[in-house]
């Protein structure tokens, strides 16, 4: 079992940034790849980044790239998302989760998960 716990989010202009953080207690942390998703009202869960266990890899949504950065830092079991330049559309609940498949993108091949934190961008 691997617990995640989400925080960071929060109201804040278009053009803000924000960092959320994904605080994970429970098995190994860095044998999972971690990543991001999020979900906006009446739309399905939609994958935003993804790193690998070793660090070395990420990918990200196209809508997000060139304005999120994923990270982590195994030694404190925490993965982040720096996310500058925000729109009205990057408004949703953002959730963590971890897979033990390769920089992987689709939400069902993710183990645990997150309760969310909300994330509104005001125009």
């Amino acid at each position: 079992q691997v617990q995640l716990v989400e925080s960071g989010g929060g109201l804040v202009q278009a053009g803000g940034s924000l960092r959320l953080s994904c605080a994970a207690s429970g098995r190994t942390f860095s044998r999972y790849a971690m990543g991001w998703f999020r979900q906006a009202p009446g739309k399905e869960r939609e994958f935003v980044a993804v790193i690998s266990w070793n660090v070395g890899h990420t990918r990200y949504a196209d809508s997000v790239k060139g304005r999120f950065t994923i990270s982590r830092d195994n030694a404190k079991n925490t993965a982040y998302l720096q996310m500058n330049s925000l729109k009205p559309e990057d408004t949703a609940v953002y959730y963590c989760a971890v897979t033990s498949s390769w920089m992987e993108i689709r939400d069902y091949e993710y183990h645990y998960w997150g309760q969310g934190t909300q994330v509104t961008v005001s125009s």
